[in-house]
């Protein structure tokens, strides 16, 4: 799924014209990547957690070479899904299995 299939179900769904529901998608998803720019958590209650972790530096290798080198600390964005996410997930998946 794409931006433009989620703004066109927003569309479909809420009636906004198409143009209004690209902009307000795109106005949500800049306050998401905002507010993960300066390194808060974000929580969508029944969703999930965005979090990002800062990564230390470490020793790695390149495999083609063998030479070690120092993989550069940087900060890592990881999602936890929501217990009722993983729920539903499961549930759609056990109805697939059945058929």
């Amino acid at each position: 799924m794409t931006k433009s299939d989620i703004a066109e179900r927003i569309h479909t769904g809420v009636g906004l014209t198409k143009k209004e529901s690209a902009e307000m998608l795109e106005a949500v998803f800049s306050l998401m990547k905002n507010t993960l720019e300066q390194g808060e958590t974000l929580k969508i209650s029944g969703f999930g957690n965005f979090v990002v972790k800062q990564k230390k530096d470490r020793r790695g290798r390149n495999p083609q070479t063998g030479e070690t080198l120092t993989i550069e600390s940087r900060r890592v964005l990881t999602f936890k899904p929501s217990a009722l996410l993983k729920e539903a997930i499961n549930r759609s998946n056990e109805s697939r299995n059945r058929n």
